[in-house]
Formats: structure tokens, sequence, C-alpha cells
């Protein structure tokens, strides 16, 4: 599953997913639970990598897309910069 999209997006609609199956009796409670155990550890994992960046003075998370970052300019635009006062 490397072409996978691996984010919090996809967590999220995976849970939703969960959500509904165990709604619509498909899938087991005890599996529905494991899966939940498991998003709940993903998001803590996210939580560590926000607290780093914060730590770090900045960054990004590829688990968390952002409204910034190169990947997010719009059309056209190829770099940002980003000034940070420090006080």
């Amino acid at each position: 599953m490397p072409d996978e999209k691996q984010d919090i997006s996809a967590l999220r609609a995976a849970l939703f997913d969960t959500l509904k199956s165990v709604r619509a009796g498909t899938l087991d409670i005890d599996r529905a639970r494991a899966i939940n155990e498991l998003g709940k550890t993903l998001i803590d994992s996210a939580k560590v990598e926000v607290d780093y960046i914060r730590a770090a003075g900045g960054g990004e998370s590829e688990f968390i897309d952002s409204a910034t970052g190169e990947r997010n300019l719009p059309p056209g635009i190829t770099t940002s910069v980003i000034h940070r006062l420090k006080g």
C-alpha cells in the first residue's frame, strides 16, 4: 500500500468507515475497538510531532496537511519566506 495516502484525512476516513460498518452490523465490536486503539496511537504520535515542530521553531508534518508550505502554494507561486520575530 505505498501509494495509499497516509495522513490525518485518511485516518479520519478509515475511522468513519469503521463507524458506518459497526452501525451496519458488518464489523464486530472487537475489531472496531482495535481500529479505534490504532487510531488513538496515530493521533498520539501526531501530537508528539506537533510538539516537536513547536519546540524546533517550525516545520511541516507529512501526517497533518497544513495550509502552509511550498506544496500548498497557489499555482504560479514557487517559494515562500516566513519571517519570525523573537522576543
